[in-house]
């Protein structure tokens, strides 16, 4: 596979230096889509060409799966009749998308490209709210009425189904426009043609709601094994389709924004390679300062027991081990939790399932670190390999339970943080794992210190 690629991307190379655009065209139109993605990947200076150099259809595929800073690349590139051409040949979902990410002034330009026809579909999508099915939803579906049989049906697909987005799916829809119910294929094309569409209906359609979010439409997707699913306004009028590999690329990009997210940064809009230093370092500066700041309530908390730090200094050799434990269970919770929110697995009237769920959790997992954590000290001390002192036992015993506590409160924060912040309208995935960390760090000190100062009396 290796040598392969390798090899498109050596007869790429050669074409492209002696300039024969004849043979670069055919040669792209044998490669997949896909393949000429990767090919145009690999010579960051010539996507433009490439793609001036492919057919217009087959052109069109490309741009619809590239990223967008790509995108905006070789529209800049192009003559305004090749252009012109692009943008009305999109599909409407893929327009509409590929112009919300545009400035004003840039889609006011392009929109007069588009036809009369392309341009009210156009402007109705871009009408509605940005994370909104009505947003990604394409026109390009065909609908009958029950009256037909599924011979005529069979005709009609074979005289409009090229220009639809899918014929998989058929929409049964009354005089008014109001859907009734889908059928797929498989339904009608193993029965008689002269059977009537509506003795195909068994009211079972699902459907999407034109102000449903685009979250919620991956939900219902990945509870549903459909490639297509229609999407409605209030009064259930067929307003167009949404596809499955619309899902996949919108549920690609919110697990990219929540890696991000959890990572502890705000989400980057362009790929890595491509986003401006100031820029990425504004998206990471904002939450490493309000990180930093949070740190230093572990300063003054240290300082609240300075005086038994100094009577026990030897107190001061584990700071790191309970603080790093808490933040690491901690970290762990709200990373399952969040995840398990997004898959629909958790919902906020679970809270007290998981809180039960993660104090039992939080105590085995704190005792199996506190016992690792009495051991360490007990040994050490048997074997003189370290002298904790005459009261070394109070020290594994302090140890133990401080061990306890620290990680079954970063398991409990880490676990309802998020649950609190989707209750307060908020992103989950904002209660990053360097912000739970941060947080069990400042109250693990508190935790660790009030053990110390129970058991050992300092």
């Amino acid at each position: 596979m290796d040598q392969q690629v390798e090899s498109q991307r050596e007869t790429t190379e050669r074409l492209l230096e002696t300039g024969d655009s004849q043979n670069l065209r055919l040669f792209l139109d044998e490669l997949n889509i896909s393949e000429v993605a990767g090919i145009a990947g690999a010579f960051p200076d010539q996507e433009a060409t490439l793609f001036r150099a492919m057919s217009p259809n087959r052109a069109v595929n490309l741009f619809r799966i590239l990223d967008f800073p790509l995108q905006k690349k070789i529209i800049s590139s192009l003559p305004p009749a090749r252009l012109a051409e692009l943008i009305n040949d999109l599909p409407p979902d893929d327009r509409a998308a590929f112009l919300g990410e545009l400035p004003s002034r840039a889609v006011q330009e392009l929109i007069r490209l588009l036809d009369p026809e392309e341009r009210k579909i156009t402007l109705s999508l871009l009408g509605y709210p940005e994370e909104s099915v009505g947003r990604i939803m394409t026109p390009d579906y065909i609908a009958v009425r029950p009256e037909l049989t599924v011979r005529e049906l069979l005709s009609l697909i074979r005289r409009v189904g090229k220009n639809s987005e899918t014929i998989d799916v058929i929409y049964i829809i009354d005089g008014k426009g109001k859907l009734l119910d889908d059928i797929r294929i498989r339904e009608f094309l193993l029965v008689d043609p002269d059977t009537l569409i509506r003795n195909l209906m068994d009211q079972r359609s699902i459907v999407l709601y034109v102000t449903d979010t685009q979250q919620e439409a991956i939900k219902i997707f990945r509870m549903n094994n459909r490639v297509a699913l229609p999407v409605v306004d209030a009064q259930e009028i067929l307003l167009g389709i949404v596809t499955i590999d619309d899902m996949l690329w919108i549920a690609n990009e919110e697990h990219t924004t929540d890696m991000q997210k959890v990572g502890g940064t705000q989400a980057l809009d362009n790929p890595y390679l491509d986003i401006p230093l100031l820029l990425l370092v504004k998206k990471r500066a904002g939450w490493l300062v309000i990180l930093f700041l949070s740190e230093m309530l572990t300063t003054t908390a240290m300082q609240h027991f300075q005086k038994a730090i100094t009577q026990a200094v030897v107190l001061a050799l584990f700071i790191p081990l309970v603080m790093s434990s808490g933040g690491n269970s901690g970290s762990q919770a709200s990373t399952l939790i969040i995840q398990a929110m997004a898959l629909g697995e958790v919902r906020l009237s679970d809270w007290w399932r998981v809180l039960r769920r993660e104090i039992l959790c939080g105590l085995l997992l704190g005792v199996i670190l506190g016992s690792i954590g009495f051991l360490r000290v007990t040994s050490w001390q048997h074997f003189h390999i370290y002298n904790y002192g005459v009261h070394w036992m109070l020290v594994a015993t302090t140890v133990f339970f401080s061990l306890i506590g620290i990680v079954l409160w970063g398991s409990l924060m880490g676990a309802m943080l998020p649950i609190i912040l989707k209750r307060l309208k908020a992103d989950p995935a904002t209660s990053s794992a360097p912000f739970v960390a941060t947080l069990v760090d400042v109250t693990g000190i508190v935790i660790y210190f009030s053990v110390a100062m129970l058991i050992m009396g300092v």
